[in-house]
């Protein structure tokens, strides 16, 4: 059966001049209009469309791309304010609409929300809603520490940042552990630092412990034979300055030049590092 709000793979059935119908299971057969279907498509072939509802809430497939799909988060700007809630562009004709219950404070016209994309029941629509933690895992996570996972920044607070985790739990980045900029719906890579006795998750965006250091050590000895054996960044530069060459925070810096030190690798300067002659 096809799925509304998601990408299906459905069979060709017929072909008329405003569009093709496919195979929907039990939602019938469904209308692609011809703007949206491939070239050289033909009966029998399967094709991968997404599926929603047009403005009059009658099921339809397409091959635009929206910008998330039935049970993702997304930033979203807001195109439209009505009397019943907010509409969306999510990357196709209609947008998409979060009633004023789905919001966490009355959504305005041209500023963007990190909301989860769903299918509401009672009504059949599809609908979005920035109360993301209502559809967050509760439970026990299956994360260990040191865990790579995939991330979404959803919101800061006096601590630090509310991230999303693996699209089923959340997670909170310490502004201690912060060493670049963050901004709100954006996708990261990070890591598990800690679950507490609470099940409450501490993350970090930098791998955590020696592995990550030997990584780095890596990258620094191979950007400094690149630069001629030297790099004019010491333990003393600004964070910021080492995370746009190297990508990473100043205290994992800090620890893979010491440990490069320590093996006569290097030599540290007051106003950056060079390669030992003995490894030029």
């Amino acid at each position: 059966m096809a799925e509304i709000g998601k990408w299906n793979k459905l069979n060709v059935l017929k072909e008329l001049d405003f569009g093709i119908y496919l195979d929907g299971g039990d939602q019938g057969e469904i209308l692609m209009p011809m703007r949206y279907v491939p070239e050289g498509c033909k009966i029998g072939d399967t094709i991968d469309a997404f599926i929603y509802l047009d403005s009059e809430d009658r099921i339809i497939a397409t091959t635009e791309k929206p910008f998330a799909q039935v049970g993702d988060f997304a930033l979203l700007e807001v195109v439209s304010v009505s009397s019943v809630g907010a509409f969306l562009y999510w990357g196709l004709m209609k947008d998409l609409f979060v009633p004023f219950r789905e919001q966490k404070q009355k959504m305005e016209e041209g500023n963007s929300y990190v909301v989860y994309i769903f299918l509401d029941e009672q009504s059949g629509r599809l609908m979005g809603s920035a109360k993301v933690e209502n559809f967050l895992d509760k439970t026990a996570p299956d994360f260990t520490e040191g865990q790579e996972v995939d991330l979404i920044i959803y919101t800061q607070t006096d601590i630090g940042y509310k991230a999303i985790i693996n699209n089923t739990h959340t997670g909170v980045i310490f502004d201690t552990d912060v060493f670049r900029t963050l901004h709100r719906g954006e996708h990261t890579k990070g890591y598990i630092k800690k679950i507490r006795e609470d099940l409450k998750i501490d993350l970090l965006l930098d791998k955590p412990g020696y592995e990550k250091v030997d990584e780095i050590s890596k990258k620094i000895l191979d950007k400094l034979k690149e630069e001629n054996g030297f790099i004019p960044l010491s333990d003393k530069s600004p964070a910021e300055a080492i995370y746009d060459i190297f990508g990473i925070s100043k205290k994992n810096y800090k620890k893979a030049i010491g440990a490069l030190y320590k093996a006569r690798m290097i030599t540290l300067e007051e106003n950056g590092i060079r390669l030992s002659s003995t490894k030029m």
